[in-house]
């Protein structure tokens, strides 16, 4: 069997265990020997992380090839409307090259807790949220996307790696799930048994 840890990790925390500069860190929220993120977030994203110890899991989570979806909420600059919809929807053309056609849509606040800091409401007097499933990872690809087509990205969360999704999940909290390991060949990544019910939250 394998270890697979789901995280949300908070604003402003680094997606790594150790860091010079002195930024948090995932050190700061689970005490795990020997765990290693399956993929990242960006320092100034939020939302769900998958960790493990298995890194034959981590390689089948994370690796371009699998093309596990992976679904965003962005609090986006303005009111998004019907045509950038639809252009993110067609795909769009960035400097390294056009995105797949992504799974777009319109959707009301998420029930989430506020981010620390919060949007300046006297900055930023309209926004609107989207949500944004792609199946590709680029750098910084959602932030991108959405300024493209004019409504740039002020929150970004992200809310579901294939399967795995980040609700019940407080900021900073994570929870433990045991996958079958080894696999047959045939048999998906994401196949679980059963998740475990301790919860854990920051120290």
């Amino acid at each position: 069997m394998s270890n697979l840890y789901l995280l949300h990790k908070p604003f402003q925390v680094l997606s790594q265990f150790s860091d010079r500069e002195g930024r948090q860190t995932l050190a700061h929220y689970i005490d795990i020997k020997d765990i290693y993120p399956a993929g990242r977030l960006d320092y100034d994203s939020e939302g769900l992380l998958l960790l493990s110890d298995d890194g034959g899991l981590i390689h089948r989570i994370s690796h371009p090839r699998h093309k596990q979806p992976k679904t965003y909420w962005a609090q986006l600059e303005g009111q998004i409307d019907e045509p950038a919809l639809k252009a993110l929807r067609q795909g769009i053309p960035l400097k390294d090259g056009p995105t797949r056609p992504a799974k777009a849509r319109l959707i009301e606040p998420p029930a989430i807790a506020s981010r620390q800091p919060a949007i300046d409401p006297k900055r930023h007097p309209s926004t609107s949220w989207l949500e944004l499933t792609i199946s590709e990872g680029r750098n910084r690809q959602v932030r991108r996307m959405t300024a493209h087509v004019g409504f740039p990205t002020l929150r970004l969360i992200r809310a579901a790696i294939g399967p795995w999704k980040l609700e019940g999940l407080a900021p900073g909290e994570w929870r433990k799930e045991t996958l079958h390991a080894p696999r047959p060949a045939n048999t998906p990544a994401h196949k679980r048994t059963r998740p475990a019910t301790q919860r854990r939250t920051p120290s």
